[in-house]
């Protein structure tokens, strides 16, 4: 366990490598840095879901150490997303940026979720579990709408082939299904039967 937390840090920074390194070749680096790191968001995003699912299968109570860093993840390359739009899109222009949220529906989507990953991201330490309590729980459940507004958010900016979203769409809403109390009873009946 004392290396594990370490290896996972960099490796989750690895994605990250690679894109700075390949926006560099990029025709369109700022295109390119955008979208890469917007799909790097759902990513972790949904291995972040997946991991107590995962853990429950699997039976390895550990995984759940690794899912704040995961998720904490999650915002750093949804930061770098929303940074790449406001500053080098929009050149930190609040009014060009403020119409494209309006006028168009996926940069609508895109923001709300940014702007609902930010008080998880900033609760995710041991201090706000204790300060928050049972409120911790219920305002991090919030990751459930944050990862369907990102898989819309997708959807809408894809404009022909949507085989990409929609297999992120079809992963996350498995996702969901296992987490049903339904989900829970079927894999209890299966540990008792030793399956």
């Amino acid at each position: 366990m004392r290396f594990s937390k370490p290896i996972l840090f960099i490796t989750c920074l690895l994605p990250m490598a690679w894109i700075l390194f390949a926006t560099g070749q990029a025709i369109n680096p700022i295109e390119f840095l955008t979208r890469q790191t917007g799909t790097w968001t759902l990513n972790f995003l949904l291995i972040t879901l997946a991991v107590t699912p995962l853990r429950r299968l699997s039976g390895y109570g550990k995984l759940l150490l690794y899912r704040r860093m995961l998720g904490l993840y999650v915002f750093f390359y949804a930061f770098i997303h929303a940074l790449t739009f406001f500053a080098f899109d929009h050149g930190l222009d609040p009014a060009a940026i403020w119409h494209d949220v309006i006028k168009r529906p996926f940069v609508s989507v895109g923001f709300l979720a940014f702007v609902l990953l930010i008080p998880l991201a900033a609760t995710s330490n041991q201090a706000a579990i204790r300060k928050l309590k049972r409120q911790w729980q219920r305002l991090h459940k919030l990751v459930y709408l944050i990862a369907g507004l990102g898989v819309l958010h997708y959807l809408w900016l894809v404009k022909r082939d949507l085989t990409t979203p929609l297999i992120y769409a079809a992963i996350l809403g498995l996702l969901f299904l296992m987490r049903t109390p339904m989900a829970r009873r079927l894999d209890g009946m299966l540990k008792l039967k030793g399956l």
